[in-house]
Formats: structure tokens, sequence, C-alpha cells
């Protein structure tokens, strides 16, 4: 089971601190971002590859994004 960041309904910078906190403790080699902005999906996408994470698959929700990334 992966970790999940629920960042629906904060504006950036804050879904990526919240991604790159996750990132720093988890574990797990796969992490979940809900986001409801095409900027934060873009912003952290680009945040997560930065420390190594690969985007593997993007839906498209009523009303928000779920990015799922593994660690490379």
């Amino acid at each position: 089971m992966s970790n999940v960041v629920d960042a629906r309904g904060l504006s950036c910078p804050q879904p990526v601190i919240l991604t790159l906190n996750a990132i720093k403790r988890t574990a797990e080699d796969e992490l979940t971002v809900l986001v409801d902005t095409e900027t934060a999906k873009e912003n952290t996408i680009r945040a997560a590859g930065s420390q190594g994470w690969t985007i593997t698959n993007t839906q498209r929700e009523e009303g928000f994004y779920g990015l799922t990334f593994r660690k490379e």
C-alpha cells in the first residue's frame, strides 16, 4: 500500500512541500499525491522528479488529479 498525500484545496507551494516531506519520511517506494490544480500537478511532478521519483500514473478524477510516483 502506498502513502497518500492529500493536497487538494492547497495552493502552491504547499502541495510541493507536503510531497517533499512525505518523500523524506517514507520507507516505501510508492507515493500517491492528490492535487486539484494543473499548476500543483506540474510543480509536484517536477519536485518529486528532482528527488529521484518517477510519475507512473496520472489519473484525472472529478475535480482533482491522482498522481502516483515510484522511487527510481
